[in-house]
């Protein structure tokens, strides 16, 4: 009997997959000879394979275009992305490249949106759904966008004193949606979502200020999306339930209202063990949304998604090599990485997420249980559990072999943000200026300007929209 590596992943779990194959004790990830780009560029490694992104969004499309047919749904479908998972250039570009939509989340998205038009890579026909809480930068930066004949630029309502700022702003008639803010599960230390508007506040907002305005302004989506993501268990299809019902009320005094955005939330790979039916939650979703208008005798809605980790998540990897071995105790083996989990790979040790991980090389040795170590002199720059059987199990190594090469799969999604990677931060929130007190050459205390906000010119810069 064998004991290779190799050997435990069989006995463990259906292999090869799609995307995940071993040749010659060497891992292949979407067809990609890994150690071949290893030996290429040496590690660690950040790699991006931008045809995944195409094959997921066709993925989606294909499923709700079968569900659509199978219910015989009468609205449209719109696949947006969610920029906010990954602004580069490299990314969105390739996205857009599959006739979609983009969703945004703060100010400095509008200036990716300007840089995008200016490149032709989108249309004024395309759909823009601005989310998050809005600061002025963000609401100007939309209006500007409406005047200039963006007709599908939708700002989502995310508080009632929003409408202000467009109603004084925008010299043109535009489209609005509505965030409902959405009951949080028992588990969250509190109730409900901090984003959006009440449910119960809905209708009696829209008549009071927005019904009878709509030569200025028409109300044609509600929005929602829960922070566990699209799940089949009993909170996601009440709160889904609650928002549909909503939207029946609605259309009988809204006849403009003609979509539903669910949001993102599907789930992506993060282990060899993943299982996760697709299909059967979207012809659910469909479902679900055609009983209800049929009910209440309304029009079925347009639904839009905004997929952003399912998007960009299974498209890149990150790869380093044990560049040593630390034997502890009787039970603690640690292989320490040439990079560090903080600085990364931030969502393992900040959130305590579990990415695919496996060995890219030596899969036909024998395996041991063990800890992989940052190079970090922070305690908590480790990773040690496998979402499905809380060990890491890699092949052995000694000093006089090929360094052992490991892989973090499918690592696309935020991770580059969370890090501030060059510079740049979670949703584009920019660095704030930094203000310095202390004593000058005669004593006195006194203050000076260290830094300035930091300006979406040196964040477009960094995502590669400037200087092509």
């Amino acid at each position: 009997m064998t004991n290779s590596y190799l050997d435990l992943v069989k006995q463990t779990f259906n292999f090869p997959q799609e995307g995940i194959e071993v040749e010659d004790g060497c891992l292949y990830f979407n067809g990609l000879d890994l150690m071949s780009l290893i030996r290429k560029y040496g590690t660690p490694l950040k790699l991006s394979y931008l045809p995944k992104i195409g094959m997921q969004i066709k993925k989606a499309k294909q499923m709700f275009q079968a569900a659509f047919k199978r219910y015989k749904y009468e609205g449209k479908y719109f696949y947006c992305y969610c920029t906010k998972s990954s602004h580069f250039s490299f990314v969105v570009e390739e996205a857009l490249k599959h006739d979609i939509h983009l969703e945004t989340s703060y100010a400095y998205d509008i200036d990716i949106i300007k840089k995008l038009y200016a490149r032709k890579k989108i249309t004024k026909d395309t759909y823009i759904i601005c989310n998050g809480f809005k600061q002025k930068t963000y609401t100007r930066r939309i209006a500007q966008l409406l005047n200039a004949g963006f007709h599908n630029v939708i700002p989502i309502l995310d508080n009632k004193d929003e409408l202000k700022e467009y109603a004084h702003s925008v010299k043109v008639p535009f489209k609005l949606g509505i965030r409902v803010a959405a009951e949080e599960e028992p588990t969250f230390p509190f109730y409900t979502s901090r984003l959006g508007i009440r449910a119960k506040d809905i209708l009696e907002f829209y008549v009071d200020r927005i019904e009878g305005y709509e030569s200025k302004f028409q109300l044609k989506m509600l929005h929602i999306f829960l922070n566990k993501g699209i799940k089949d268990d009993i909170y996601y299809w009440s709160e889904l339930n609650k928002v549909i019902n909503l939207y029946c009320q609605l259309k009988k005094i809204c006849p403009e209202l003609d979509s539903i955005n669910i949001g993102g939330g599907f789930p992506i790979k993060h282990s060899l063990g993943f299982e996760y039916d697709y299909q059967f939650m979207i012809n659910e979703i469909v479902r679900n949304i055609k009983e209800a208008c049929k009910k209440a005798r309304v029009p079925m809605p347009h639904i839009f998604t905004e997929f952003g980790s399912f998007t960009v998540g299974e498209s890149m990897a990150h790869i380093f090599s044990v560049i040593g071995q630390k034997v502890q105790n009787d039970r603690e083996i640690w292989y320490m990485i040439d990079s560090s989990f903080i600085t990364t790979l931030p969502d393992t040790w900040g959130i305590g997420e579990k990415f695919l991980m496996l060995p890219v090389n030596k899969w036909d040795q024998e395996y041991q249980r063990v800890f992989l170590g940052g190079i970090t002199c922070d305690s908590n720059d480790y990773y040690d559990s496998e979402e499905h059987i809380n060990e890491v199990f890699l092949p052995r190594i000694n000093g006089n072999e090929e360094p052992l090469y490991v892989g973090f799969f499918h690592t696309g999604a935020y991770q580059d943000q969370i890090s501030g990677y060059g510079g740049i931060k979670h949703c584009l929130i920019p660095s704030p200026k930094h203000v310095i007190v202390g004593y000058d050459k005669n004593g006195k205390l006194t203050d000076w300007l260290y830094a300035k906000q930091q300006t979406a010119q040196s964040m477009l810069k960094i995502l590669g929209y400037n200087g092509r």
